[in-house]
């Protein structure tokens, strides 16, 4: 990669900092007071100028153009000539909207959003009034911004008998490799007298050519000093054979040095002019020692870096190989007879305890705040809204819960369709609000927080809740279920899972063609999660979503199936049973139920679901109660249990393929290759199976 396309990535990863600045303070500005809302306006200013800076140095004037606009708006606002009222705040945050599209436009060489005209003209209306606009091609120029490089400000004035000395110095590329900074050589000059430094930007190329490995840039200094000569030379030293300086007396006021020759003044026009001051010793040395003011406590700045990906989930792989590697240096000192005081044992658990930390950093490395995803269900509503012509607001809480990076990625087409789906089928229109008594204004909550070692995150809406009855109704004209069925208020519910399953008879932009929440209840089954359902009418309907912190480590119970070894996830278990011969029903010629709480339990054979041997012998067998995603539950019957411990997730379909109820592998600390068992599908496809697994009854 040229350190000009380096430049853009980084200039785009900046750009996905400042746009989430933007919209949360965007959110933040109708619920502030007045004095903090300005300081948002601030802030969001700030942000789009840093935008508008960053796309000029690359030459993308469309995004320059249009981020300039949308800066004008906000800079009437912070002036005082613009009140952000709701209507204003509407067209600020579609515009944002709008520059989000163009930013990932620029990054990924794809069209200009078609709203980009229309929102451009709307904030054009809005800035209309403002005193004496811009000239247009003033406005789009890139300029570049001065700053101040040293730390003092004020200078003494040269005694009169002091002379000087003007500096050419011109780098290479070899004075950057070996660490040397201009700057540093700067400041010593500031040490001697009063330097005003020219920075000759002629032959600098434009920033999307530059090429580091030859600079391009001179400077001119003219320095006023008593030092001599040998002083001055003294501070190059170490550079000289980096670097090209010349060092000549400097010029008298006609235009002549000392030994009269006319010194050339440059090209001005393409120079940026610093000045340097003396050191705090040189001041004191010529100006009234003054009481020094307390400076204010600076807080440090947290150091960052940017790392990619793949590196860090190699390095989550072989911590993962680490875990493995510990797991059979314990099994081999217990098969060796080694006490737990052995000096081996303890050093190994030490081991132990130092790869758990690790691992638990490094896991860390991948968590990410949910705020840049909430951020972006924030537009989904909008735009579900308009399509709808309804009047929703999303409240967000738990953005800053901190979830696998790749969970938040996968998540983003899950949330999108409950999203959607909150508001085309649940919240009602506004006159259909009034009519039931609740504000015209629909709200959708998004939630998320962290639970017993889970991240669960919910989808709420106080619409008007599921119409079970429609929901059955539809279900028997499709065949789905018979119209004799006798199903639970949750086993409707969840018929909306079903594939192709949709209530509504006609197709629009959001909804009709029956895709939506069977997909995201795909999705979070493939993440190792689950999703539940909950809806009162008249109250409004939610969507629970419970995932693991991570993709590569899973909590399981390590159970004998037959002659294998498998994992069992925690997530699913509600206990472990063992039950009595009473308890323990036939129902057809294979089905067998157990009787535990008032409710009759399915029992499913794990071996025999496996093609395994089945044990006859219901005494040597041990129930192991699991609950689906549907509410459904069974007792999965297995030979025994081993342990519960964490595993590492090796996944099936990369490294073999897809395994009917099997959900991923892991190794042992043996060697051997456990798999793990996915509940969901053992129990879905023992429903099938009416043999198998008969309707659960409650007692």
């Amino acid at each position: 990669m040229s350190v000009s396309d380096s430049l853009r990535v980084a200039f785009f990863e900046e750009c996905e900092d400042l746009l989430m600045r933007m919209g949360e303070g965007l959110r933040r500005i109708p619920d502030e007071a007045q004095r903090n809302e300005l300081e948002t306006i601030h802030d969001v200013f700030r942000a789009v100028h840093s935008i508008k800076g960053g796309a000029g140095a690359f030459g993308l004037t469309v995004l320059v153009g249009f981020a300039h606009a949308f800066e004008t708006v906000l800079d009437l606002m912070r002036s005082g000539n613009l009140h952000p009222d709701p209507a204003t705040m509407h067209t600020l945050i579609r515009a944002y909207d709008v520059l989000s599209d163009l930013v990932a436009a620029a990054r990924d060489g794809r069209e200009e959003p078609e709203a980009l005209s229309h929102l451009l003209l709307e904030l054009d209306v809005l800035a209309e009034g403002a005193s004496a606009p811009e000239d247009d091609e003033a406005a789009l120029a890139f300029e570049p911004m001065k700053i101040d490089i040293f730390p003092l400000s004020g200078a003494s004035e040269p005694t009169p008998e002091a002379g000087g000395f003007t500096i050419d110095l011109e780098t290479s590329a070899a004075l950057f490799a070996a660490g040397h900074e201009p700057l540093a050589l700067f400041l010593a000059l500031g040490e001697l007298g009063r330097a005003t430094i020219t920075a000759d930007l002629s032959d600098v190329p434009p920033l999307t050519y530059l090429d580091l490995s030859s600079p391009r840039l001179r400077w001119h200094l003219e320095l006023e000093t008593a030092a001599p000569e040998t002083e001055v030379l003294s501070i190059f030293g170490f550079v000289d054979d980096l670097a090209r300086v010349t060092v000549k007396p400097l010029q008298a006021a006609g235009g002549l040095d000392a030994s009269g020759e006319e010194q050339p003044s440059g090209d001005t026009a393409q120079r940026q002019r610093f000045e340097t001051v003396p050191s705090p010793a040189r001041l004191a040395e010529v100006t009234p020692r003054t009481p020094a003011t307390p400076a204010p406590a600076v807080l440090p700045a947290m150091t960052t870096i940017r790392v990619s990906l793949d590196r860090v989930d190699r390095l989550i792989n072989q911590i993962g190989e680490l875990v493995i590697m510990e797991a059979m240096l314990s099994q081999a000192i217990s098969f060796a007879g080694l006490s737990k005081d052995d000096d081996i044992s303890g050093s190994l658990e030490g081991i132990k305890q130092l790869a758990a930390k690790i691992q638990e950093s490094v896991m860390a490395i991948r968590a990410q705040p949910l705020k840049s995803l909430f951020q972006r269900m924030e537009r989904i509503t909008r735009e579900a809204a308009d399509a709808t012509q309804k009047q929703v607001r999303l409240e967000v809480f738990g953005e800053t819960t901190e979830v696998d990076k790749t969970v938040i990625e996968r998540l983003v087409d899950p949330l999108t369709h409950m999203i959607r789906n909150s508001v085309d089928h649940g919240i009602e229109t506004a006159e259909q609000r009034r009519s039931a008594g609740k504000p015209a204004e629909g709200v959708i909550t998004l939630s998320a927080a962290h639970r017993s070692g889970r991240v669960v995150i919910e989808v709420t809406d106080d619409g008007a809740g599921i119409n079970r009855t429609k929901v059955r109704e539809i279900a028997e004209e499709r065949g789905i279920i018979p119209p004799a069925a006798q199903l639970s208020t949750a086993e409707i519910d969840n018929l909306l899972f079903l594939p192709g399953f949709s209530s509504k008879a006609e197709v629009s932009a959001l909804s009709g063609r029956g895709v939506g929440l069977d997909v995201v209840r795909r999705e979070i089954q493939s993440l190792g999660g689950r999703v539940s359902i909950q809806s009162n009418p008249g109250q409004g309907t939610g969507f629970t979503i419970a995932l693991p912190l991570t993709l590569a480590v899973l909590e399981g119970m390590l159970i004998g199936v037959g002659k294998e070894t498998m994992i069992l996830p925690i997530s699913a278990i509600i206990e472990t049973l063992r039950p009595h011969e009473s308890e323990i029903h036939c129902l057809g010629r294979s089905g067998r139920v157990i009787a535990k709480r008032g409710e009759m339990i399915p029992i499913i054979d794990l071996a025999q679901s496996f093609g395994f041997a089945p044990t006859d012998d219901d005494q040597r067998q041990v129930l192991i109660l699991v609950e689906c995603d549907s509410g459904r539950r069974a007792a999965l019957a297995a030979d025994q249990i081993f342990d519960q411990r964490q595993v590492v997730i090796k996944s099936l379909e990369d490294n073999y393929g897809t395994v009917p109820g099997i959900s991923a592998a892991t190794i042992l600390g043996d060697g051997r290759i456990a798999l793990i068992v996915d509940p969901e599908e053992i129990v879905q496809r023992a429903v099938a199976d009416t043999k198998t697994l008969p309707l659960a009854v409650n007692g």
